[in-house]
């Protein structure tokens, strides 16, 4: 049997989800927990990896189980040896053809940034900060040329393992609610710490540093060194992941009502 699983969780306790030598990882302390449900070890499959202090709203990750538990087992039985960082919010069984990974059409990616003189103290790694005042017309007319199949060398790490620079974005939207910036991303895939790249550029647009062309000679350049320094992690979360509806799974990005 195979079983789908929604998850949540707060970043900064973990060294990202990627399984880790010292066991520190969310995928480390999931796989902990469902092993305790089902009493044999689990793998599981994750649709995208978060770094060290990436948060995710919306993550789903599938397994593969001979032991049969109702679904609840795997929700609240689950949570129940999974440390206060970690939750499942929603199982269910899947086909076989389905992969939380390779069966996934588009991601999406939520920053939050709080620009405020003062840093944040309650918000304090939940939130991006920046100090000076931001732009948000600037921010947004910077966007337009991310949209569409692009290669994004410029804000790819040197750790990417990714086989292409080449991603499709389709959503790249800026609201703003007071001193609050919410930034929403979609795409097909993503680069390592391409998220956290492009809000670097962004960011040093919006305060006026550069114009919003720049962002397309940073873009058309595809060269890393020539754009600005990878920005906090504390902001980013995982925020969906959309799968054809054959699988049944929903697919619009999920926050609760104090992330929006």
């Amino acid at each position: 049997m195979r079983i789908a699983l929604g998850l949540e969780y707060d970043g900064r306790a973990f060294c990202g989800w990627q399984s880790q030598p010292n066991g520190l990882s969310v995928q480390d302390a999931l796989e902990a927990a469902i092993a305790r449900m089902a009493g044999v070890p689990i793998r599981v499959h994750a649709a995208g990896r978060t770094d060290a202090g990436v948060h995710a709203a919306r993550q789903v990750v599938h397994f593969d189980s001979e032991v049969n538990r109702p679904i609840t087992a795997w929700v609240r039985g689950v949570n129940s040896f999974l440390p206060a960082g970690v939750a499942v919010l929603w199982a269910q069984p899947v086909d076989l053809q389905f992969h939380a990974r390779f069966s996934a059409m588009a991601r999406h990616y939520r920053y939050l940034l709080l620009n405020h003189p003062v840093r944040p103290a309650l918000l304090a790694g939940r939130v991006g900060w920046h100090h000076a005042p931001l732009s948000l017309a600037q921010m947004r007319a910077a966007t337009t040329c991310l949209l569409g199949e692009h290669d994004f060398s410029s804000f790819r790490s040197a750790e990417c393992q990714a086989a292409s620079p080449v991603k499709h974005l389709t959503r790249f939207e800026i609201q703003q609610q007071g001193d609050l910036f919410s930034i929403d991303v979609s795409a097909s895939g993503f680069l390592h710490h391409m998220v956290r790249n492009l809000m670097g550029a962004l960011i040093h647009i919006g305060k006026g540093a550069e114009e919003p062309a720049w962002m397309t000679a940073l873009l058309a350049a595809r060269d890393r060194t020539v754009a600005p320094p990878t920005f906090m992690p504390d902001g980013l979360y995982f925020a969906g992941v959309s799968y054809p509806e054959s699988f049944g799974i929903a697919s619009e990005p999920a926050f609760r009502h104090y992330l929006i």
